[in-house]
């Protein structure tokens, strides 16, 4: 689809731009602002779409009857696009917003999909989720007991770059306020414990049904990932996805500091090849 773009800034969603629709989707614990690195390339030849997904710091909550699971946060994804009108569009997304992308392609409403490290790829029996509902306890536990100090300690890029150094390579890139605001969005993370007690379980958090997928989908891993292992991670997405294509990026978990002309060009050039949108008039 093309469209001409309806500005919007707020902490619940970012739209901008003109062009082929492009949703933009987070990882857990962050909000729309981690692609603030790449935004502006984007929404030069795009109107981008990145929500804050529901239940995150600045988003719509999260309904408290509906099970804590990928297709009940696709569920209320696809609620909330179609409220703001968007029906099929391209979609890159990292990590929890990878899986969310892939969720999208199986129903039908992606054009493409650039998904980034994507969650929920482990094998079936894997030890992975729980590992991962360790690993999210800890940063939720350290976030909320370090949020008041955060000003302080971002101001210096070597405590940034220490401070991210599961998330990025090169965290000393991040403006220390946006740092700031990183740690502040995974402390107030309302869905952060059913999140992490649902991969505690392993109830509905991997990405099932993955012949379902027809659209065009981009795998890509980064090198660097230390919150989910290439070698762990991405295999079966590269087995079940028809006619995945799969590339290395030489960064960390959240690309978007690390490489961020890089992944824009990728994400570009990925969307361009596969947009059968006319081109709007002058």
């Amino acid at each position: 689809m093309y469209a001409h773009g309806v500005g919007e800034l707020s902490p619940a969603i970012y739209r901008a731009g003109r062009g082929p629709q492009l949703v933009l989707l987070h990882g857990f614990t962050g909000t729309w602002a981690h692609w603030r690195p790449i935004l502006a390339d984007l929404a030069s030849g795009h109107e981008v779409i990145a929500p804050t997904v529901s239940g995150h710091f600045g988003a719509p909550a999260y309904p408290a009857d509906k099970p804590m699971t990928m297709a009940g946060a696709a569920d209320e994804l696809e609620r909330r696009l179609d409220e703001i009108g968007v029906q099929s569009a391209h979609f890159a997304g990292n990590s929890m917003g990878g899986g969310l992308a892939l969720e999208m392609a199986k129903r039908g409403r992606a054009l493409s999909v650039v998904a980034i490290a994507p969650g929920g790829g482990w094998e079936h029996g894997s030890p992975e989720p729980a590992r991962l509902a360790r690993y999210f306890a800890r940063v939720l536990r350290t976030a909320r007991a370090g949020a008041r100090y955060a000003p302080a300690l971002m101001r210096s890029a070597v405590s940034r770059r220490v401070a991210m150094r599961d998330v990025m390579r090169r965290g000393d890139l991040v403006r220390p306020e946006e740092a700031v605001a990183m740690t502040i969005a995974a402390a107030r993370c309302e869905v952060g414990e059913a999140v992490i007690a649902a991969l505690a379980a392993d109830d509905g958090v991997a990405i099932g049904e993955l012949d379902r997928i027809s659209c065009p989908v981009l795998l890509l891993t980064p090198s660097h990932d230390r919150i989910l292992p290439p070698a762990l991670h991405a295999p079966r997405l590269r087995r079940e996805i028809p006619g995945v294509v799969s590339r290395t990026l030489p960064a960390g978990h959240v690309p978007m500091w690390d490489t961020p002309q890089l992944l824009a060009r990728t994400i570009v050039d990925f969307v361009a090849s596969n947009d059968a949108s006319p081109v709007a008039a002058a």
